[in-house]
């Protein structure tokens, strides 16, 4: 397999797990299509699904592709990639990096992985971002490779470097990883990103590079009060609305993680995002959809940073959660959706 010099060119926001584990502060019942439960789509999912952390995914022809976080050392490679042909059996399919870029730790000294990648489409180009960081701060970067096929017999195929896309320092009030390309009804194009600090953010890009234009500042689309624990966006558009889905609490702890995942929805791209009661995502609100706990008897715990498949028949929410039978390892994890007639998502 073709990859990238690791020479020419991370993993996602480990942040915070200093703090008190007890921020679990969200509202909201049990969501429907228990991800702990025996029987569902989820629990056929087989092959290579774990150790799998910060899933994205995309589908190429009649082949999913699923990239998600690595770090130096792992067997699997620093930004290992897993493909299927139904959604439920996976296969290794190597990784893009066979090491980190040799700028990397002048850019991020103490960086030791790849971070919560995003695949998406535009162009003619398969646009994939990543993050390298360290755990708990946030002098951190985006940075982004392309490819014009992910088909790796294709002559064509090959990953290009286009460099860093966006940092932070400790100067800022947001961290620079957790990326997500969007594209809006109108042709713009977006990078929502953040973790912990200010929140969730997004700022423009530039079609032609992928890049924020000169001058573009990140603008805050959801928080939480302290502790902040809050990540990992993720945007859709469906119908007339944009659903914004987000990791609340504390992922990282094995078969003790506290993460659960939210939606809300604008009109705009860029917001103003609301839950189904009419809360604002800039003041904590959000819908919960994934949500798992131990003492309930769950075996998947900490469901989060997901992505959603928006596949020809119907749509898919992909995410991790931590298999308590298995000492905590993250696992791949998928499930339908359903929508409401007025507009809502549901696991099933």
């Amino acid at each position: 397999m073709t990859r990238i010099d690791p020479a020419a060119i991370g993993r996602r926001g480990f942040v915070l797990a200093s703090l008190a584990a007890g921020a679990c502060a969200a509202a909201g019942v049990r969501p429907s299509g228990s991800v702990g439960g025996s029987g569902n789509f989820a629990d056929r999912l087989t092959g290579a699904i774990s150790p799998v952390h910060d899933p994205c995914i995309i589908r190429q022809g009649d082949t999913y592709h699923l990239f998600c976080t690595g770090h130096v050392g792992e067997g699997a490679g620093v930004l290992p990639w897993r493909v299927s042909t139904d959604l439920i059996h996976w296969s290794a399919h190597g990784s893009v990096f066979d090491g980190l870029p040799g700028w990397a730790q002048d850019e991020v000294p103490g960086t030791r992985g790849i971070w919560a990648p995003d695949i998406s489409y535009s162009d003619g180009r398969y646009h994939l971002y990543y993050s390298l960081s360290t755990f708990g701060k946030n002098r951190s970067a985006i940075a982004l490779v392309t490819t014009p096929t992910l088909d790796t017999a294709d002559p064509a195929f090959g990953w290009r470097d286009e460099g860093v896309v966006l940092r932070s320092t400790p100067q800022d009030d947001y961290n620079a990883i957790d990326a997500n390309h969007v594209v809006d009804a109108e042709g713009r194009v977006w990078l929502a990103f953040g973790s912990f600090w200010g929140g969730l953010q997004i700022v423009p890009l530039d079609p032609a590079t992928g890049k924020p234009p000169a001058g573009a500042k990140p603008r805050t689309i959801a928080r939480r009060p302290m502790p902040d624990a809050i990540e990992a966006p993720f945007i859709i558009r469906r119908g007339d609305f944009y659903y914004l889905f987000a990791s609340f609490d504390f992922c990282c702890r094995g078969a003790n993680s506290t993460y659960y995942t939210v939606v809300g929805r604008a009109a705009k791209a860029d917001g103003p995002y609301v839950d189904r009661e009419g809360r604002s995502m800039l003041k904590g609100g959000g819908m919960v959809i994934l949500r798992a706990d131990r003492s309930a008897g769950d075996r998947f715990v900490g469901p989060g940073h997901c992505a959603v498949l928006q596949d020809s028949d119907r749509d898919y929410i992909v995410y991790h959660a931590y298999d308590t039978q298995r000492d905590g390892v993250p696992t791949l994890r998928i499930h339908p959706l359903d929508w409401s007639t007025d507009g809502w998502p549901t696991v099933v």
